[in-house]
């Protein structure tokens, strides 16, 4: 379909619903995604590298103790601000309890929340969603890179409810350390 015929059919305003509805709908797995201000991203469908990198660090989390129902993969999240709510879907993340259920969870209970860094998402894992997790009050906000290290910075949120990094490291260096060291 062409951005036209796209652009014909588009609501004047995307609403969570209409970007769930896109979501379950999209027969080749995009993740469509809205900020706060209602601008929608369209992420690709993840490669097998990327689905290894979270199945790794999913893997991990649970071994060391984290219950299932606590740790998700792909699960959205509501992000909200001052012009409306926008709706993420993080890699991976944490919950301090199993969120409720529903398409876009509320952030009250999310411990951290993990971006796989995607060809083309540079700009809105590094930027953007650093200032909307941010925002959102989530404690922690890791980022992997997909250099030759996989290499992981790990955020955690400041007194001034800005992240500030933590550290830096190749995923296979984190995967050898205990999740309790980084996570609160």
């Amino acid at each position: 379909m062409s951005a036209e015929a796209v652009g014909m059919h588009m609501p004047a305003v995307v609403t969570l619903d209409d970007v769930a509805a896109m979501n379950a709908a999209d027969p080749n797995g995009h993740r469509y995604e809205t900020s706060p201000e209602g601008v929608l991203s369209v992420m690709p469908p993840p490669d097998s590298e990327h689905a290894m990198i979270a199945s790794r660090l999913f893997a991990w989390l649970i071994v060391a103790g984290w219950p299932a129902e606590q740790v998700l993969q792909a699960v959205g999240v509501r992000i909200s601000g001052p012009d409306g709510d926008g709706g993420r879907i993080p890699d991976v993340s944490v919950w301090r309890k199993p969120p409720s259920r529903s398409v876009w969870a509320a952030v009250a209970d999310v411990v951290l929340v993990v971006e796989i860094v995607s060809p083309g998402s540079e700009a809105m894992d590094s930027v953007t969603k650093v200032r909307e997790y941010a925002s959102a009050g989530i404690p922690q906000y890791w980022v992997v890179d997909r250099d030759g290290a996989q290499t992981v910075t790990l955020h955690r949120l400041s007194g001034d409810g800005s992240y500030e990094t933590r550290a830096r490291m190749p995923l296979a260096w984190l995967l050898q350390t205990a999740p309790a060291d980084h996570l609160d």
